[in-house]
């Protein structure tokens, strides 16, 4: 499940909907200060979801110090010298569900709508493809109905949707969605078994 072949063809350029030209790159250690200024650019009300607490900075030393593509490999979407979205592919080591990944993207506020998240969720999804996965999944709270209709756009369909079953970091009940989405692996990239 080596994803070296893949990352060879990084940095990526990529033009947005509305003409922006932008650069795909995985995550480095130097990165701290962009990862940091993107997770804080997100507003408060939408913070509340993600699964860390931003208000101690040195998690994005923590991320860009430990880098493990193998593990989570994140991708960065730069313009302009700063980082305008991220998006993950997370794998397990091993076990049951070692065959799934887990894909997670965040976007700046200003640069939501212009096919962005299409361009990091397709191009992870051509990394899970080169890891030999064989299905993706992506979590959602309820409320977040543009993110699960892009991923449903490029193919993800809704598996599970669970009532007020998890709770944000203000302790509120919302909606939890599991969408999952099967991915043809060339043989050539499949794990031996």
């Amino acid at each position: 499940m080596s994803l070296e072949y893949i990352l060879e063809d990084y940095p990526k350029s990529a033009k947005l909907d509305n003409g922006l030209e932008v650069e795909l790159r995985p995550l480095n250690a130097g990165d701290e200060e962009l990862i940091g200024e993107l997770y804080l650019s997100v507003p408060e009300h939408e913070r509340a979801f993600i699964k860390h607490r931003l208000t101690d900075r040195s998690i994005f030393h923590e991320w860009c110090e430990n880098i493990d593509y193998e593990a989570n490999l994140p991708l960065l979407t730069i313009s302009e010298g700063r980082a305008i979205a991220e998006g993950t592919l997370h794998q397990r080591q091993g076990g049951w569900k070692c065959h799934i990944g887990l894909i997670s993207v965040l976007t700046h506020p200003d640069f939501r709508g212009i096919g962005l998240s299409k361009i990091l969720i397709d191009s992870l999804v051509d990394c899970a493809r080169h890891a030999g996965l064989a299905k993706l999944e992506a979590e959602f709270n309820g409320e977040r109905d543009i993110a699960i209709r892009e991923f449903a756009d490029i193919g993800f369909s809704e598996l599970v949707r669970l009532p007020d079953y998890v709770r944000d970091i203000h302790r509120d009940d919302h909606d939890y969605v599991l969408m999952g989405m099967d991915i043809a692996t060339d043989e050539d990239y499949a794990p031996a078994l």
